[in-house]
């Protein structure tokens, strides 16, 4: 919870909030604006855009957060599944244990991102084809896959999960329902069929930019580089991670020096234990696309973690003798604790930087600092307003929109694409977004460091030239007000500028701008 008012801003937050701020004003992604994620989270965070309108983004993560809690009571039912009657409430305290007492893991499903959303959706999945395969029940068996479907449409990467739990149960050994498979299967086509079908027929090439075109076109430069950051992301996760990492090392060797022992007897055999395997493979074939992925940043396996806590839960307790069971809890609790206690994401909540021998404390939270930049937006335009602004969480927490083409910030420039193809995905190129700063209209503009600063599909930094050019367009039309130091992520200088007096009474009697 501490996550929720200390920790540092991120760009998504903005993006994914104003999508859902579009959405529930009755516009589409992909074909109204860009969105480079599936249409689930825009659509579900939509019901909660008075919340947000009111609250900001403080609003907006204490949902992601309740979503997040969901998802982790969960985790603790699924991992109960894989265990006999008797060992159930060890093996889901041991889950929760895992993924709730994890400072990493909180701070991913507080702040606005897909994770929770995401993670709820799978375990959900998950959870229900344990009960389907169990019961012989085939409504189940759909409602779970179009959880699966539903979890792809939310965050793509989770699209592996879907066939490699189908594939599990056609071939795994039947037990009381071997048709769970197609079951699964097709709830979820009927989910997917949901989620994307709208967009198929109304904006097909919108839908393939966002979810396709717009990551195959990021790059890591050469095999070198793109190999040292597969290497940081699998070093990342295992330091986010460290006690479950460590777990998993155990039942591994556990599992080989004991991979010649009798089978347990037909009482210590939990009804939904043949599925172990099955929530192994989902996790791992999520990590193994995130891992391919140009730029593998570790949070993405935020939505997997779930997963293989309820399996570590599972897996621990099954196989630790009956006299052993009691001591797992407070072992486990006291390591969780104490990686807690040093993980590095605690001095990111009050450490703003280190100059030379000496740490510089901040002098407040970021998301503070956020809502006093938005004070100032509001208390200098209307509520109808738009803000020039590729800081969109800005844009959220003031309560007003940016102009057309800027919801994805500062990743809405596409210099080398066709002016035809740019305007039908609702993009900048070179000229267009020149036309966009020239005649502005709004009353406020809002620049941070990462303001006018990539160039994409390859996020690569703007040339300085170039950006000043931009620049220079701005401060033709707006003159420099404040500059707060150390806003947003990363911590980068935020320049707030007002609309020069008879700018916009020049632009309406059809003079050109200065």
């Amino acid at each position: 919870m501490v996550n929720i008012f200390l920790a540092d801003l991120n760009q998504d937050e903005g993006w994914y909030l104003y999508a859902a701020s579009d959405v529930a004003g009755g516009r589409m992604p992909y074909r109204d604006f860009v969105f480079t994620q599936g249409p689930v989270m825009p659509a579900v965070y939509a019901l909660f855009r008075p919340l947000v309108s009111a609250h900001g983004i403080l609003a907006g993560r204490w949902c992601t957060f309740f979503l997040g809690g969901l998802a982790l009571g969960l985790t603790g039912l699924l991992a109960g599944r894989l265990v006999p009657a008797g060992r159930r409430g060890t093996a889901a305290l041991v889950a929760v244990m895992l993924a709730g007492i994890n400072v990493y893991q909180s701070q991913f499903t507080s702040i606005v991102k897909t994770y929770s959303l995401c993670s709820l959706l799978l375990v959900s999945g998950l959870l229900l084809l344990c009960l389907a395969t169990r019961r012989h029940r085939p409504v189940v068996g759909v409602l779970a896959g179009v959880l699966l479907a539903l979890a792809a449409a939310t965050r793509l990467s989770a699209g592996i999960a879907l066939p490699v739990v189908c594939l599990y149960l056609l071939f795994r050994p039947p037990e009381r329902s071997a048709r769970a498979w197609l079951y699964a299967g097709l709830g979820g086509v009927l989910g997917l069929a949901m989620a994307f079908g709208p967009f198929l027929l109304t904006a097909t090439e919108g839908l393939f930019f966002g979810l396709f075109e717009y990551h195959a076109g990021r790059s890591a430069g050469s095999l070198t580089t793109a190999l040292v950051y597969k290497a940081g992301f699998l070093s990342r996760m295992v330091q986010a991670y460290f006690v479950a990492a460590v777990l998993v090392v155990f039942l591994v060797v556990w599992r080989c020096c004991a991979s010649t022992t009798s089978p347990p007897a037909a009482g210590e055999i939990a009804p939904g234990s043949g599925l172990q395997p099955m929530l192994w493979l989902a996790a791992l074939g999520i990590t193994a696309v995130h891992i391919s992925a140009p730029f593998p940043y570790d949070d993405y396996q935020v939505i997997v973690y779930p997963i293989l806590c309820a399996a570590l839960g599972g897996g621990v307790v099954t196989l630790l003798p009956s006299a052993r069971i009691g001591i797992v809890v407070p072992v486990l609790c006291t390591a969780l604790l104490l990686a807690a206690f040093s993980s590095p994401v605690n001095q990111e909540w009050v450490l703003q930087e280190r100059d030379r021998i000496w740490w510089r404390l901040k002098e407040q939270t970021p998301l503070r600092t956020l809502q006093e930049a938005g004070e100032w937006v509001r208390d200098r335009s209307g509520e109808g307003d738009e803000l020039l602004t590729q800081d969109v969480y800005l844009a959220v927490e003031s309560n007003r929109r940016v102009p057309p083409g800027f919801e994805m910030g500062p990743f809405c420039y596409f210099p080398e694409m066709s002016t035809e193809r740019a305007e039908r995905l609702h993009l900048f190129n070179r000229d267009l977004l020149e036309e966009a700063l020239r005649e502005s209209t709004a009353p406020v503009a809002a620049f941070s460091g990462y303001g006018l600063a990539i160039r994409s599909p390859g996020v690569e930094e703007m040339p300085a030239e170039e950006r000043r050019r931009f620049m220079d367009l701005v401060e033709q039309g707006y003159v420099r007000k404040e500059t707060i130091p150390h806003f947003g992520q990363a911590s980068t200088e935020l320049g707030l500028w007002e609309r020069k007096a008879g700018r916009v009474e020049g632009l309406e009697n059809g003079e050109s701008s200065p």
